[in-house]
């Protein structure tokens, strides 16, 4: 009895001893190197892997700033004090980064922009647009008001209003997502200090416009005219704003017949 509690005590102390040997092995073998510098990085990056950079999430963006491919500051979420941090651990000096916020070029709301059906089908834009006219709106370029910015923004900044998208500029975090998934390319990114924005993306003919929405860009000029800094003109039918020059004097913003050139507040 004794004998056999003996053989298997040293067959069990044996396999355990291959085992441990394996393991050590093994772990040679795969040993992966992990740059401290990169595993620095990654901890002073916000986590929301939302894909704003560019990159597939922030391990990839870790990866690229160590590497040289990113700069310090290509994180949109963490904004300048990231932005700086990044850069001291790199030994480099930051760039100085302007927060952006996400702004939807449409006030085509439903009492503005001109309906020919109603839409009946999966709540989901990027469904919607694959099925000509099926929105019901004339305006080829209008809000679609489904809300797949509203379900792909991980700050909660989107809501739908009178069916059209609107950006809570406090929330946003400028991650880039809503920029990259509307399937009418009408949210784009403008300065969070800079509040003025066209609220349209139509570039048709202003009587074509006219005839489609109520709400939408003209074409006329005034605007251009009356901007004491030649911030915006009208090209392809389109007032475009260049916030290099834009004060948000708010010139525009009183001066626009059709109320499409908005601030945040308005």
């Amino acid at each position: 009895m004794i004998e056999a509690i003996g053989i298997a005590t040293a067959v069990v102390g044996g396999v355990g001893l291959v085992i441990g040997l394996l393991l050590g092995l093994a772990g040679r073998v795969f040993h992966v190197h992990v740059d401290e510098t990169e595993v620095a990085v990654r901890e002073l990056l916000p986590g929301n892997n939302c894909g704003g950079c560019g990159y597939a999430g922030c391990d990839a963006l870790a990866a690229a700033i160590v590497s040289g491919e990113a700069k310090a500051s290509a994180c949109p979420v963490g904004g300048e004090s990231v932005a700086h941090a990044i850069a001291a651990i790199m030994g480099a000096e930051a760039e100085s980064v302007e927060r952006q916020v996400a702004f939807v070029h449409c006030a085509g709301t439903c009492d503005k922009v001109k309906r020919e059906a109603d839409y009946f089908g999966i709540r989901d834009c990027r469904q919607a647009v694959t099925v000509p006219g099926a929105t019901g709106k004339m305006c080829s370029t209008a809000c679609l008001g489904l809300g797949t910015c509203v379900a792909v923004c991980p700050a909660g900044a989107i809501r739908i209003e009178n069916g059209v998208a609107v950006v809570n500029p406090d929330k946003c975090i400028s991650c880039g997502c809503c920029v990259a998934l509307c399937p009418q390319h009408i949210i784009g990114l403008r300065p969070a200090d800079k509040p003025v924005a066209v609220a349209c993306s139509s570039h048709k003919a202003g009587k074509a416009v006219k005839v489609a929405c109520d709400a939408g860009c003209i074409a006329c000029g005034i605007c251009q005219k009356v901007c004491p800094h030649d911030a915006i003109h009208v090209v392809d039918n389109l007032a475009q704003i260049d916030y290099e020059k834009c004060t948000s004097c708010g010139a525009c913003v009183a001066k626009c017949p059709v109320k499409v050139i908005h601030t945040a507040e308005s």
